[in-house]
């Protein structure tokens, strides 16, 4: 296996779930020169092979074995049982990256793959996923947040700028709280919007989500402008 700190290399990439994030974070590696070994079947593997073509469809196990990198892309609730039951048949391996995405959890979940020799990494993307090459673009717009052990840092924040991404260091402690924001924000506006949509509909405005684009996005930009705008 080769050295996991040489950032001038390929490595063999493997995802381990194949829903909306897995497959554009392997294409967003790709497109950073790295090779892709494989993905596991998932939820939508129609538009899983759309973004990644022509890459073998394996069980997690035959991921694992042929992968330098291991992104862990899976539900929140299946992450932990599916990084024991690796660690349980030894399928984790000395000096790989083991990269997860989700935003609940920091590096801890990964002790079972640490405990065997591997590097345990947490980046989560902060875009919504549609699983499909637009969220690519999305990436290059957007910030991850990264937690890894102090040593490998470095190579969490430089995974991150791969897929292209600007890192921001995230405390393990403070993953609970990073989760609970990025939820707020999601679901809150979500449900904003459909409120509006719905009142706008019931009133005979076709088309409501078209009507309310501009005004949202316009506002939600002025918003986020003046919540980062220095206090004076």
């Amino acid at each position: 296996m080769s050295d996991p700190s040489r950032r001038d290399g390929r490595l063999g990439v493997g995802i381990i779930g194949a829903g909306r994030v897995g497959p554009v974070i392997g294409a967003a590696l790709a497109g950073a020169g790295h090779a892709v070994t494989g993905i596991t079947s998932g939820s939508d593997d129609d538009r899983a092979s759309a973004v990644l073509p022509d890459v073998p469809v394996l069980d997690a196990l035959e991921v694992v074995r042929r992968s330098e990198l291991v992104v862990v892309a899976v539900p929140h609730d299946q992450l932990p049982s599916l990084i024991a039951g690796i660690a349980e048949v030894g399928g984790w391996q000395l000096g790989q990256l083991v990269l997860h995405t989700d935003p609940g959890y920091g590096i801890e979940v990964l002790r079972p793959a640490a405990e065997s020799g591997a590097i345990p990494l947490a980046v989560h993307p902060a875009i919504t996923f549609t699983g499909t090459t637009i969220d690519l673009r999305q990436l290059q717009a957007g910030y991850a947040a990264v937690t890894a052990p102090p040593a490998v840092l470095p190579i969490a924040q430089a995974l991150a700028v791969e897929i292209g991404c600007e890192p921001v260091v995230i405390a393990e402690a403070d993953r609970a709280a990073y989760a609970d924001a990025i939820q707020t924000a999601t679901e809150f506006s979500r449900s904003i919007i459909a409120q509006s949509i719905t009142r706008l509909g019931d009133i005979g405005v076709e088309n409501p989500g078209g009507y309310l684009s501009a005004l949202v996005q316009s506002t939600v930009e002025r918003a986020l402008r003046d919540a980062s705008a220095p206090l004076l």
